[in-house]
């Protein structure tokens, strides 16, 4: 018989399929993960769940671990231990806490005096860690920068975290295939941060939701790996799951000679190369969304309002409400330009700064520091500003650029050189705007608060933040200096240490600081559950809904990075909505604020009318904060995809209500303060007379979790044999994944920890033999 024709696919679809375990009838997947990065912040309530059940990390060879979050920025020079180096007791908290769990589970880690160490998403590349044709997860929404290189590359909630560690798969659903193909010449001073920020602009913060973006074309083809980079982080800013780029001749020649890549010139590598050079798109796949755009339409862009999609070319003017047509926009225009203190018809450039930002996952690569030096080389940054800031993404980026004489540049320029780290990106370290001050930030999100309570951020470009640097204004880059090649394929190469260093056996860090008690619970709310001591069942639910009328409704808004350091998952509902919720700078409440008001202090269920709830970070904080104030059930007609996720995982139901008319009615039940009903095994929203509001859907495996109150990992290890036939089939076809790298100090190759057998949970729900999912 003639073998079966296989159907065109995608470079997702081929990816994603090279690494299905299991697939259910009703199109749940059970996914191998072949790469896991950890950072501080969302992983110490994953470890914990590890202790509580008794089990190890499944594959130590494909994690690696390192702090970059939280950290100081400052001079390492007197550096001794963590615990002495960082102030912040929240912080240090946090590091010291990962520090102990490397340790527990004998993991990969670069600490603070590992000269590899840095922010996660740029030590994953410069050590070949990240391969195309891998899956690659991290708690952290811009793991997604690793779609650069061919590889499927996500963020995930720390429930999620626990889940990988524990069995090394993700149970998911395929994502739909979307294409964003740029052709032509970019024009000067146009550079990939200009591309991925009017890309944006155009689709909007929720036009990737539910999909996988393929960025493509000449202009695509064309950039380095760093610029291909830049772009794939910022797939998460315009509601992505990910964003990939095919692998090619540029890519290959990036990985030559990394620490954890194939040796060039290997069988492996030969095999590998072959294997990578299949994975483009067939020329007839389907793609669900296509956007096409012409790259001469791209000027140097920068952002003006408080959503990555409020750009406009830096030649424009501030826009007004009335430049919009949707009611919802023009809300957020008017709430945008009170934030960010900017008049309608003002000009870009007219704009004066406090502060500079050039660092982040986004622009912290070698080839960013070289292009903003261009542009200031020989130069001063403007009287005005109070701080210009340059954060060399890893120890090796920060060599290398000293190595090339850049720090120099800055400094001469007046530029402070910092140590590896997030930095001023988040804010969640000393490095902060404060109240009302101005940022031109490379960093990739500009929500209320992102950067500092209260602090203003302009996106934009590496060369366009040293232009602003210089004039002290927003500017225009291609009025200082001359056509940047930096994003050109020829750029020089980082030749990368691959000497491997043993964790740090200091006596100070052996034992982890006593973390501080517990907050109690903010009101009425069931502390959320660990992941793997089961959940409470989720059937019906009554109660107060509290009406929302905003759109995109960020993980910032929803909890503020400041309430992260924290090492549970418990007491976090006084921090939600935080900025909303009190007077700015008190913990006075707001009485305006929906929350602050009776019969709404008590509610269980939240409606959003506006669209793309939880967009933004990958950070569960969000539900958990949710959960602990004590709502249980979002209704809105859109969610961002990992807060979507990451609620099922807390036994949380997110509806999604698409008939604006029919979630209209809802929110009118709930503005009216009346109780409504949330029949799960019906699917049915009810008015407080028993009365049908509406019909919703849900996936048959998320609900049967729900009403049923089971736990994914105990489900997965029902599969334990299917992930094992998986693995040897990984070990065959593709053996440069198995992780022989930095744990050959351990005399061993390749790691797997046999999985450790379910147990009985406290509330009885998982008995015997493992559970089939």
């Amino acid at each position: 018989m003639p073998s079966a024709v296989k159907p065109p696919q995608t470079l997702y679809d081929k990816v994603f399929q090279d690494h299905i375990v299991e697939e259910k009838q009703d199109g749940t997947i059970l996914l191998y993960i072949d790469r896991h990065l950890v950072h501080e912040v969302t992983s110490p309530q994953a470890f914990e769940g590890l202790r509580n059940a008794s089990r190890k990390v499944r594959r130590p060879d494909c994690t690696l671990a390192t702090v970059d979050h939280n950290i100081p920025t400052a001079s390492r020079k007197n550096l001794t231990t963590t615990e002495k180096f960082i102030d912040e007791a929240d912080s240090r908290i946090q590091c010291v806490t990962l520090e102990d769990n490397v340790k527990a589970f004998d993991l990969t880690y670069f600490g603070l005096d590992d000269k590899r160490q840095g922010i996660v998403h740029i030590i994953g590349p410069e050590q070949g860690f990240t391969l195309p044709a891998t899956t690659v997860v991290c708690g952290d929404s811009h793991t997604s920068t690793h779609g650069a290189f061919g590889a499927l590359a996500f963020g995930i909630g720390t429930s999620e975290v626990e889940h990988v560690l524990a069995t090394q798969t993700l149970i998911t659903r395929r994502s739909k295939n979307m294409k964003v193909q740029v052709d032509g010449e970019l024009a000067p001073g146009v550079g990939s941060k200009d591309i991925i920020l009017y890309v944006i602009g155009q689709i909007g913060t929720a036009g990737g939701t539910g999909a996988v973006i393929e960025f493509c074309g000449s202009a695509i083809r064309g950039l380095s790996m760093e610029a291909r980079m830049s772009i794939c982080n910022m797939s998460i800013e315009g509601g992505a799951r990910a964003g990939m780029v095919a692998p090619d001749q540029t890519t290959f020649e990036y990985l030559k000679n990394r620490p954890l890549a194939p040796k060039p010139d290997s069988a492996e590598w030969k095999k590998a190369v072959n294997y990578w050079s299949t994975l483009k798109s067939d020329e007839d796949a389907n793609w669900d969304i296509e956007v096409y755009i012409d790259a001469k339409d791209i000027a140097p862009t920068v952002s003006w309002g408080t959503s990555p999609q409020d750009v406009i070319p830096i030649t424009g003017v501030v826009p007004g409400p009335d430049d919009f047509q949707d009611p919802v926009k023009k809300e957020a225009c008017k709430r945008a330009l009170k934030y960010m203190g900017l008049t309608a018809g003002t000009p870009m450039q007219e704009i004066p700064l406090d502060k500079i930002f050039i660092g982040s996952c986004t622009n912290a690569r070698i080839e960013d520091l070289r292009s903003a030096a261009r542009i200031v080389e020989g130069k001063k940054i403007a009287k005005n500003l109070k701080r210009a800031m340059i954060v060399p993404g890893s120890g090796l980026v920060k060599r290398q650029a000293e190595s090339e004489g850049l720090d120099q540049i800055f400094i001469d320029a007046g530029f402070e050189w910092r140590e590896a780290g997030c930095s001023m990106c988040l804010g969640m370290n000393p490095d902060i705007l404060s109240p009302g001050e101005r940022c031109a930030s490379t960093s990739n999100r500009n929500f209320e608060g992102r950067q500092g309570a209260g602090g203003r951020t302009h996106l934009m470009s590496p060369a366009m933040a040293a232009a602003a640097a210089i004039v002290g204004n927003l500017a225009d880059v291609r009025k200082l200096a001359p056509p940047s090649a930096s994003a050109a394929k020829g750029s020089p190469k980082v030749e990368l240490d691959a000497h491997v260093e043993d964790i740090s056996s200091d006596e100070d860090l052996d034992r982890i600081i006593d973390a501080p008690a517990d907050a109690p619970p903010q009101t009425h709310g069931d502390a959320p559950p660990g992941a793997t001591a089961g959940m409470p069942k989720f059937e019906t639910l009554r109660g107060y809904a509290a009406p929302f009328d905003v759109g995109n409704i960020d993980t910032d808004a929803i909890i503020p990075k400041q309430f992260l350091k924290t090492i549970k998952r418990s007491g976090l509902g006084v921090a939600l909505f935080h900025a909303w919720r009190y007077e700015a700078g008190t913990e006075k409440e707001d009485a305006s604020f929906i929350l602050n008001q009776d019969p709404y202090r008590n509610s269980k269920i939240l409606v959003c009318t506006g669209p793309n709830f939880g967009c933004g970070s990958s950070r569960e904080h969000a539900p958990w904060a949710l959960l602990d104030f004590g709502i249980k059930c979002i209704i809105a007609p859109s969610y961002g995809d990992i807060f979507f996720n990451n609620t099922f995982k807390n036994g949380m139901l997110p509806l999604r209500i698409t008939d604006q008319a029919v979630l209209e009615k809802i929110a009118a039940e709930a503005k009216a303060g009346k109780e409504i009903e949330v029949d799960l095994p019906n699917q049915t929203i009810r008015d407080a007379d028993g009365n049908e509001l509406a019909k919703f859907d849900v996936e048959e495996f998320r609900k049967h979790c729900l009403v049923n109150g089971l736990d994914d990992i105990g489900l997965t290890m029902g599969s334990v044999d299917k992930i094992e036939l998986h693995e040897a089939k990984r070990t065959r076809e593709w053996p440069w994944l198995d992780g022989s790298g930095y744990l050959a100090r351990h005399g061993r190759g390749p790691v797997k920890v046999e999985a450790v057998p379910v147990k009985k949970t406290n509330r009885g729900e998982v008995v015997g033999e493992p559970l089939e999912w």
